[in-house]
């Protein structure tokens, strides 16, 4: 029964990731209440091992239906990568909940931030040229896949709002864009994780399977309904973030 939980949650957590990210508010809950007697580093590991299979699926279907820019989005991919290990290697030293208060009032300044600019992100208009917001993006691909590998929930969130408020990017752009950047810390994530014994591979590969229909589901829907429904969707995933965090700072 818990397997079947978690491949319900998989799903959800593979189309909500492909549209706007914040997979991980669902799938790693999930797998901390279905399986508490495993430890912290393991469960991050099988999370990621399925998030990882989802944003393969989602970046291959956007790139093939938005043109998305490799010369910014290719190094802060790469950087990303690098970057995403050793915040994974940070995982097993300190406790990545610490991280909580900070990251919750950011969230809150993004969610007031897209509420108020009620048009920001509904027109793709590039702000810098190239060689700029190529060195921007290699800056944002070493904090965002740091933080994506120590903590990781949000991580799409604050990469679709970089791209929208700092590139000029509009949402499903940015969000095509990020999926690849994600890609790149996943993938960093799991070879650290798997190489040091912390994935569940009984449990992430049902998951993974899962986690891809998600993605590719989710992804279509975005594409369909187009940078309008994904600033929605955006705002609704940033909320249940931030009442996520508020509820675990309570708790805590």
């Amino acid at each position: 029964m818990p397997l079947l939980l978690l491949c319900a949650f998989s799903f959800f957590a593979g189309l909500i990731d492909a549209i706007v990210g914040g997979g991980g508010l669902v799938q790693l809950p999930a797998l901390l209440i279905l399986l508490p007697g495993q430890g912290i580093p393991t469960l991050f590991g099988t999370n990621k091992l399925a998030s990882a299979a989802g944003t393969t699926m989602a970046t291959a279907q956007y790139a093939r239906r938005v043109k998305l820019d490799w010369h910014i989005i290719g190094p802060a991919a790469g950087t990303a990568f690098i970057f995403s290990a050793l915040g994974s290697k940070m995982v097993t030293l300190i406790n990545p909940a610490l991280l909580r208060p900070v990251i919750l009032v950011l969230l809150i300044l993004v969610a007031v931030y897209v509420f108020v600019l009620k048009d920001l992100g509904l027109v793709h208009a590039p702000r810098h040229p190239r060689h700029k917001a190529r060195w921007m993006a290699i800056l944002t691909g070493a904090a965002i896949g740091f933080y994506d590998g120590f903590f990781g929930p949000g991580t799409g969130s604050f990469l679709i709002i970089i791209f929208v408020g700092m590139f000029g990017f509009d949402f499903l752009f940015a969000s095509a864009s990020a999926k690849v950047i994600n890609l790149a810390t996943n993938l960093a994530s799991v070879i650290f994780f798997a190489a040091t014994g912390h994935i569940l591979y009984q449990v992430a590969l049902p998951m993974a399977a899962c986690n891809i229909l998600g993605a590719m589901a989710g992804t279509r829907l975005a594409i369909l309904k187009g940078s309008r429904f994904v600033r929605v969707f955006f705002l609704v995933v940033v909320l249940a973030l931030i009442a996520k965090l508020a509820r675990d700072l309570v708790a805590g």
